[in-house]
């Protein structure tokens, strides 16, 4: 038997402001198709106060915003994206082009082919999300992406300079000041100064994200983003103080992050609740952290790890942190997470901000069927095929008749039958009477 010793709030149905969100990205989009730059520059006007020249950083503009930036700041953006880019590369590296005779005369292959341009939205708003330069940008130009056009917010009328660093350090062809549903939307369909790119990556707000779920399929997309989540996973082995930070830590992220802790200990779920709410009394993210905590975090005690991993699958969360004894395990018990994070010198926060591993993770469930964005995301696995014996283009075409005929395509039969009947002289009873 589970006991819970701290339920989330149930869902509340605020439809109303969904709908809201709806109705306004469905405005902006629309408008930016019909009037183009005018709207995206009406629309970043009245959202972010910004409405410069030009939105596009050009070079000589780049390089005063990296003079501003602080020589260290510099040398960790370099650091992480350094980290980023050899995970990417071994990513990519995994994954080969091959082709293969099946049978004599008949060759089948495979290749991967990087999207010819990739937009990557890093956001502003409280938090200036810098490591998501990395993750989109440095990604998108290991996979071999031509042209990644970059769009972040201005942050109360300023510029984001350890964004825009990030993004140039990263690679990122353009960069332009500029967010929102009117930045995801100009990427998608595009405008006089902005070009069209094939997929869109990165986090944003309520309105990025549904800007994105409506633009998907005039645009490739890398998820469909929620809140941020976290669960923990501890046995009495884990040090409950670790715990309690780990989890306000990604609570901190906004008021709906949920941040779950399932321990085979009673003792250790209690005391970390209590270091919870020490921890809360003075954390200065705690406006966002406290509320994420109180409405949507979980403390669930179970009999045994393998109900722990169990229970864990079932919520398919996008940070799995395993705080046992042997954490490893979790890699053989557990199928249903964006990302797992083993022992206790591991940390969400190393994920999220300096370790290699993308951060940008399902959310809401789609980890039972995706993991997060990653090299080939960016990449198109195509096949091409090719016959150049007769005789197995024959055969072939002998199969195809008989199998199209099954599903009653007339005419994919045919094209199987002339083939059987050029190169091994079958009958042909349908041919014209002009042949």
């Amino acid at each position: 038997m589970n006991t819970i010793l701290k339920a989330s709030q149930p869902a509340s149905a605020d439809e109303a402001r969904h709908q809201a969100v709806r109705e306004t990205v469905t405005d902006v989009i629309a408008d930016v198709r019909e009037r183009g730059d005018a709207a995206v520059r009406e629309y970043s006007e009245r959202f972010d106060g910004w409405s410069p020249d030009s939105f596009l950083l050009d070079a000589e503009e780049i390089e005063k915003i990296l003079a501003s930036v602080p020589e260290q700041a510099i040398e960790d953006i370099k650091a992480v994206q350094e980290r980023v880019r050899r995970f990417a590369q071994r990513q990519r590296d995994s994954l080969t082009d091959f082709e293969v005779e099946t049978e004599p005369g008949v060759l089948l292959g495979q290749r991967n082919i990087p999207v010819a341009a990739a937009g990557a939205y890093v956001p502003g708003g409280r938090y200036p999300l810098v490591a998501s330069a990395h993750m989109t940008v440095v990604t998108a130009k290991v996979a071999g992406v031509d042209r990644v056009t970059a769009c972040t917010p201005p942050i109360r009328g300023k510029i984001p300079a350890a964004t825009v660093a990030a993004l140039h350090l990263a690679g990122a062809d353009q960069i332009y000041l500029l967010g929102g549903t009117q930045a995801v939307a100009a990427m998608a369909i595009g405008t006089e100064s902005i070009g069209k790119v094939d997929l869109i990556a990165g986090p944003g707000n309520a309105y990025v994200a549904e800007a994105k779920r409506q633009l998907f399929g005039e645009v490739g997309i890398d998820l469909f983003a929620g809140p941020t989540e976290t669960l923990i996973v501890a046995d009495e082995h884990a040090d409950p103080f670790v715990v309690a930070v780990d989890l306000l830590s990604q609570a901190e992220h906004g008021p709906d992050s949920p941040a779950v802790l399932i321990t085979t200990s009673d003792a250790l779920a209690r005391r970390v609740m209590e270091l919870v709410d020490e921890i809360l009394v003075d954390m200065p993210t705690a406006d966002f952290a406290l509320p994420a905590w109180r409405d949507h975090g979980e403390v669930v005690v179970v009999p045994d790890l393998e109900a722990a991993y169990a229970l864990a699958d079932t919520y398919a969360s996008e940070h799995v942190q395993i705080l046992t004894e042997h954490p490893r395990e979790a890699l053989e018990r557990m199928r249903n997470y964006g990302a797992l994070f083993l022992g206790e010198g591991t940390c969400v926060s190393y994920g999220d901000k300096v370790i290699g591993t993308n951060h940008t993770l399902p959310t809401r469930g789609a980890a039972n069927y995706t993991g997060g964005l990653w090299v080939g995301k960016y990449l198109k696995t195509v096949t091409y095929q090719e016959v150049t014996d007769r005789a197995a283009s024959a055969r072939l075409g002998e199969l195809c008749g008989r199998a199209a005929r099954v599903e009653l395509f007339e005419g994919h039969a045919r094209s199987g039958d002339v083939r059987s009947h050029k190169y091994a002289n079958a009958p042909l009873t349908w041919a014209p009477v002009s042949l």
